[in-house]
């Protein structure tokens, strides 16, 4: 395990980033220079990437310790890195939080199926937890299955067809209607739509008045297995956000074999309703079934905290205009009490956070005609809240943010020949990324089907919701050299991925990582430096938003 395991380290360390990446001197670099001028520095990324992976943070988890210590050495290095708070004079902005784990010994909830109680474990047949941040909830609510719970007025679906839902539990199968030989291109074809996520679901079952939803899982449609579900939702601490918009009193999920059950157990027949389901003209079915019982939580509020400096721009008009990059401060910190308990999170999302910090350095130095906003943003990996939180309450005005260019688990390596840019297709940004990559000697990866909806899983979605141009900067897979042994390491990564095991190796070769950086920066200068902001193309259902927001 890479370690840094001293708090004096902590401060050493951050001293000694300062002294080496200074805030620059009244006066200093006033002018702006060519995107070219701003070179990305593979010495600085390296030393925060080593920090910010080792045990000294402890994983950086949400409401834990090593959170805290992440954003004090964020704000810490974006002060040194001469960026201005975004805050009114602080690099922070609170996101309220709320920590919610699921009691079910302390609870009586079931389901009573054709007049028989279902005999479920919590756990490994179903789970279950609030939504809403309350930690008691009594039910006794009918049971309505919805297909798959979607409203798409421009793909012409309603799966609710007027049926009121208020008080009801609804249960949802996930992802979305596949194509068919007369509609090929419905719900993006074979590429999942936002429409097919789990998180979508929810939100829908709130703006519909549902009392719950309860998600059915099957490994092809979630694209994970249950046990993923299990660890999320069985025994961890979940986070939602404790304000604004929140969910229904109980949200779930049950496996397959048991929705088989209880659908069998209400006079339906589970195989028929997903078919029926497949056809706009499917209406909501009534099952003989009820949820019933108490369910209680273990809630706790918190703050988190987003992390946010700006480089402001030069032109006297363009400057009340921005453009964002973001990545994730956090992983899954410290878990369990045997072993390696530190999740240090390196790849996922070190990698990302530290280039930010880099690549500020450069664009304070180098500042263009918008400004340009370093927006690192408090846990993802718990449902992107934290960049929800900022799209809800930004610091700086939606309609005035050009564009959002995310970064998350980067190349780690080597030099690739291409870099991928899923879903810049949707905007302008997607012909600015190509002529990016052509004036650096690269090219633009091959697009492939959305089959696991990637881009409904990152931060730049919060900012697409809002309306506002945005894309994650993906590495490439065309290797410069060893194409046989690079493989072999990124393919190696998955075996890693969310595990105590996603740790800093001071041998990478990260020329990889500071060329994706540097693609980045220079995508963001061209927006920053660009007479038009990027558009949504004609027909994008997240366009409607950018035109609301004006």
């Amino acid at each position: 395990m890479y370690k840094i395991v001293s708090s004096v380290v902590l401060t050493a360390l951050a001293g000694s980033l300062a002294l080496a990446y200074p805030a620059h001197a009244a006066g200093a670099a006033k002018s702006p220079k060519s995107a070219q001028a701003a070179t990305v520095k593979e010495a600085p990324l390296r030393a925060h990437l080593a920090f910010l992976s080792s045990d000294a943070v402890e994983g950086r988890g949400t409401g834990q310790r090593g959170g805290e210590l992440t954003v004090t050495y964020l704000e810490t290095q974006a002060a040194a890195a001469g960026l201005q708070p975004a805050n009114n004079g602080s690099f922070r902005q609170p996101v309220k939080i709320a920590g919610v784990r699921s009691l079910p010994q302390k609870s009586n909830l079931g389901i009573i199926a054709g007049g028989q109680a279902l005999p479920l474990q919590f756990g490994s047949d179903w789970v279950w937890g609030p939504g809403d941040a309350k930690p008691d909830h009594t039910l006794d609510a009918e049971l309505v299955f919805v297909g798959y719970g979607i409203n798409a007025p421009e793909e012409g679906w309603d799966d609710f067809k007027g049926v009121d839902v208020k008080g009801k539990v609804i249960v949802m199968m996930v992802n979305d209607p596949a194509p068919t030989a007369a509609e090929p291109k419905r719900f993006n074809g074979a590429g999942l739509t936002y429409y097919g996520r789990w998180t979508y679901k929810l939100e829908e079952a709130a703006r519909q008045g549902a009392a719950g939803v309860l998600l059915i899982h099957t490994d092809a449609s979630a694209s994970y297995g249950w046990s993923v579900v299990q660890n999320s939702w069985a025994s961890a601490e979940r986070f939602q956000l404790a304000e604004g918009k929140l969910g229904t009193g109980l949200q779930g999920w049950m496996t397959d074999a048991t929705a088989r059950k209880l659908f069998a157990a209400s006079g339906q027949d589970l195989d028929k309703l997903r078919l029926a389901a497949e056809d706009k003209a499917f209406k909501p079915v009534v099952l003989n079934a009820r949820v019933k019982g108490e369910a209680r939580a273990e809630v706790r509020t918190l703050n988190e905290f987003n992390v946010a400096g700006v480089v402001p721009g030069t032109d006297p008009k363009l400057k009340d205009e921005v453009v964002v990059y973001s990545a994730h401060w956090d992983h899954m910190g410290k878990q369990g009490s045997e072993g390696d308990t530190i999740f240090n999170g390196a790849v996922d999302n070190a990698s990302g956070t530290a280039a930010l910090l880099a690549m500020a350095e450069q664009a304070s130095r180098n500042p263009a005609k918008r400004s340009q906003m370093f927006l690192w943003v408090a846990a993802e990996e718990q449902g992107l809240l934290g960049s929800a939180a900022y799209a809800t309450k930004p610091l700086w005005p939606i309609e005035k943010t050009v564009a959002n260019l995310n970064l998350d688990s980067l190349n780690f390596v080597g030099l690739v020949k291409d870099v991928s840019t899923p879903g810049s297709e949707r905007t302008d940004l997607g012909a600015m990324a190509a002529a990016t990559a052509k004036s650096m000697g690269l090219q633009i990866a091959a697009s492939k089907p959305d089959l696991a909806g990637g881009y409904f899983r990152s931060d730049h979605f919060s900012f697409a919701k809002a309306g506002v141009p945005a894309f994650s900067v993906g590495a490439g897979h065309g290797w410069v050299k060893d194409v046989e042994a690079s493989d072999a390491k990124q393919k190696a990564y998955r075996a890693r991925y969310h595990q105590v095991s996603d740790e800093y190796d001071p041998n990478w070769d990260l020329s990889g990582m500071v060329q994706q950086a540097q693609f980045t920066l220079n995508l963001g200068r061209m927006v920053a430096d660009s007479p038009k902001a990027p558009q949504w193309k004609a027909g994008d259902p997240f366009g409607k938003a950018r035109t609301a927001a004006k």
